[in-house]
C-alpha cells in the first residue's frame, strides 16, 4: 500500500485525515514479526516525517509572516485536525512495537523513549495541547507586531536593538526606554497568555498522574540521564563560580565605558572607541561569508550549506510581522533542515546563523546515517551542542582572510564579545530555569503573574548583576521576553548543559582542531540512539552539572579574554 505513499507535501497539503487513516490502518494490521519489522518502521518512518513535513512548513510560513491570515488558518487548522490523530497514531504503533518484543538494531534507546511517550499519552490532552499551540502562536504575534517609531521611520523592536550599540549614551537610553516602553504595553496580554497556558499545562499533566506540569515535561522530554536536583546543583555552582566572573566582566566594561554605574542601556555597545561591527552588506553577502566560514571549518559541512543557499532553505532577515527569533526546524520528508532567523547587521547575526546552522548540521548527519525517526530524534540537550560547538569551532575562520566578516582586530572584537556572552548567559538561564520550576511546583501562586514578577526580580538579583534602577517594572516583567516560556516550555537548561559542553569541544579544538571537529561530528551522527554522557563522551567531554568542570570552563574563557585583549 505505501507505494502508493506521497513524496512530498505538495500532494497532501489539501488532505483531511480521512486520508491518512487508511496507511495508519496498514500499519496497526499488517504482520509484525523479525523479518518484516525494518520495513514496517521504515514506513511508519515516512508517514510520520510527511505528516510533520507539512506541520513545520505550514510553521514556517506563519512565522515568515505572522499578518497573513490565510497561513494561520491553515496551520490552526493542521493542529486541530491533524495533529491529535497523529499523535495518538503515533501512540498507537508504539505500542504495538514495544509489545511485539521484536529485536531491531541500534534501538534500545529509542524503545525506551517509546515507553516514555506512552506513559505521558492522554487522549484527553489532545485537544488541550491543540489549544497550548494556539496561545503560543498568539504570543508569537503580540511581539512579531511590536514596531515603534525612531527618527522618523517604523521600526521593529528588534531592528531597534541596533541603537543600543550607539556611542552617545543618551541615544542609547532613549532607544532602550522606548524599547522597554514597548514591551510593557504588551503586559496585560501576555499575562493573559500565560494565565491560560499555565492552566493548560497543569491540567495536562493531572490527567496523566503527575503532581505537576514538571513532572509531567521531564518524562516527555525523556530526560534519563538527569533530575530536577541536578538543575538546583547546576544553579548553585552557576552561583559560586560564574556570577563572580560575570561581575569580573561588568567591570570591565564599566571601566572602559567610564559610568558609574552600569545600565541596561550599556551592555550592547562597544566600550573602546571602535565602532559598531557591522558585518555584511547584503543578505547574499552575509550567506557567502558565511559559506566560506563553513568551509574551512570541514568541506563536507560547507556543501551542506550550500545544499541550504540554493535550495531556498533560509530566511535571515528581520522584517515587519515576521515571527520572533531564530530557529532551525526540520523537513523530515524531504531530509532537510530550514533555518529562520532575524538578522540587522550585528555581529550577533553571525553567531546566530553558525548556531542555528549547527543544528542544521545535526540534521543533515543524522538523516545521513540512521534509517527511522525514532534514532533521529537526537536529545535537545546535545542539539544545543550541536549548534553552540560550532560557534566556537567556526571563530578561527570568521576574518577576511577565510572569507568571513571581520579583519583580525575586529574578529577579536567579536570573539571577546562572544566569550562574555557565554559568561553573561549561564547565569541568565539560571534564572529562566529556575523561573521555570519554581513555576510549575508552586500552583495556586504562579497564576498570579504579580507573583510571577516577584520571583522572577528575586532570581535577578540573585544571578544579574546590573542597575535597574527606575525600571523596575521592565526587571520584573523579564520572563514576558523569553519566548521559551511561552511557546517551548522547560526547554532551557539544556542551553546551558550544552554550553559547558560546547566550551569542553572548544577546548579541546585549541589543541587539534580537526580531531574535535571530527569527533564532533560522529556525536552528532548518532543521533537519538545513545544517552547524553555517551554522545558527550563521543565528542570527548563532560556531561557534566559540577563547580569543578565549570570553574575550568570558566577559566579558560577568561584566560582567552585576557590573551585578546592584550
Amino acid at each position: 500500500m505505501f507505494e502508493t505513499f506521497p513524496e512530498s507535501t505538495t500532494a497532501i497539503r489539501d488532505w483531511t485525515w480521512d486520508n491518512y487513516q487508511p496507511f495508519v490502518d496498514e500499519l496497526l494490521n499488517r504482520e509484525l514479526t523479525q523479518a518484516s519489522v525494518n520495513g514496517w518502521l521504515a514506513d511508519w518512518t515516512k508517514l510520520y516525517y510527511l505528516a510533520y513535513e507539512n506541520i513545520s512548513r505550514s510553521q514556517v510560513a506563519n512565522d515568515q509572516n505572522t499578518a497573513d491570515e490565510q497561513a494561520e488558518a491553515y496551520l490552526r487548522n493542521l493542529y486541530a485536525t491533524i495533529f491529535p490523530p497523529l499523535m495518538e497514531a503515533n501512540t498507537k504503533l508504539s505500542k504495538r512495537l514495544v509489545e511485539s518484543g521484536l529485536h531491531v538494531d541500534n534501538f534500545e534507546l529509542p524503545l525506551k523513549k517509546m515507553q516514555a511517550d506512552i506513559e505521558v499519552f492522554h487522549a484527553d490532552n489532545l485537544p488541550l495541547q491543540v489549544q497550548e499551540q494556539a496561545l503560543g502562536m498568539e504570543y508569537g504575534k503580540i511581539v512579531s507586531n511590536q514596531t515603534v517609531e525612531w527618527n522618523g521611520e517604523e521600526v521593529t523592536a528588534i531592528e531597534l536593538q541596533k541603537a543600543w550599540e550607539d556611542k552617545d549614551r543618551a541615544t542609547r537610553e532613549r532607544a532602550w526606554r522606548l524599547w522597554a516602553d514597548r514591551w510593557l504595553e504588551d503586559r496585560e496580554a501576555i499575562n493573559n497568555v500565560w494565565g491560560q497556558v499555565y492552566t493548560l499545562r497543569q491540567t495536562m499533566a493531572r490527567q496523566v498522574g503527575f503532581a505537576n506540569y514538571r513532572d509531567y515535561r521531564w518524562r516527555q522530554f525523556k530526560r534519563f540521564d538527569y533530575t530536577p536536583a541536578d538543575c538546583e546543583t547546576f544553579h548553585r555552582a552557576i552561583e559560586e563560580v560564574v556570577v563572580p566572573a560575570a561581575r569580573r566582566a561588568n567591570k570591565r566594561r564599566q571601566d572602559a565605558l567610564g559610568v558609574d554605574t552600569l545600565r541596561p542601556w550599556d551592555l550592547d555597545v562597544e566600550p573602546t572607541d571602535n565602532p559598531a561591527l557591522r558585518p555584511w552588506e547584503s543578505i547574499d553577502d552575509f550567506e557567502r561569508k558565511g559559506e566560506n566560514v563553513f568551509n574551512n571549518v570541514d568541506p563536507e559541512l560547507g556543501a551542506y550549506f550550500t545544499t541550504m543557499r540554493n535550495e531556498g532553505l533560509l530566511d535571515l532577515p528581520n522584517r515587519k510581522n515576521k515571527g520572533p527569533g531564530a530557529y532551525c526546524t526540520r523537513f523530515g520528508a524531504s531530509k532537510r533542515p530550514f533555518v529562520l532567523m532575524n538578522a540587522v547587521n550585528r555581529n550577533d547575526d553571525v553567531r546566530t546563523l553558525l548556531h542555528e546552522i549547527g543544528h542544521a548540521f545535526h540534521t543533515f548527519e543524522v538523516f545521513e546515517q540512521l534509517p527511522y525517526h525514532q534514532q533521529q530524534a537526537y536529545p535537545i540537550e546535545f542539539a544545543e551542542v550541536a549548534s553552540m560547538a560550532m560557534e566556537l569551532l567556526a571563530s578561527p575562520y570568521l576574518t577576511l582572510e577565510h572569507g568571513g566578516y571581520y579583519t583580525p582586530e575586529e574578529a577579536a572584537r567579536d570573539r571577546i564579545d562572544h566569550l562574555e556572552r557565554i559568561i553573561f548567559f549561564w547565569p541568565y538561564m539560571a534564572v529562566v530555569d529556575g523561573f521555570q520550576h519554581w513555576a510549575y511546583t508552586h500552583e495556586g501562586i504562579a497564576q498570579d503573574p504579580n507573583a510571577c514578577d516577584d520571583k522572577w526580580q528575586e532570581l535577578w538579583t540573585r544571578f544579574i548583576n546590573v542597575d535597574y534602577s527606575g525600571f523596575e517594572e521592565t526587571q520584573r516583567t523579564g520572563w514576558h521576553r523569553k519566548q521559551h516560556i511561552y511557546r517551548y516550555p522547560f526547554y532551557y537548561v539544556e542551553y546551558g548543559l550544552a554550553q559547558l559542553g560546547a566550551v569542553q569541544v572548544w577546548a579541546r579544538a585549541l589543541e587539534d582542531q580537526a580531531q574535535a571537529v571530527k569527533d564532533y561530528r560522529a556525536a552528532l551522527a548518532l543521533g537519538g540512539t545513545r544517552g547524553l554522557p555517551e554522545l558527550f563522551g563521543t565528542a570527548g567531554v563532560k556531561f557534566a552539572f559540577d563547580s569543578e568542570t565549570l570553574g575550568s570552563a570558566v577559566a579558560l574563557i577568561e584566560n582567552t579574554i585576557e590573551s585578546l585583549s592584550q
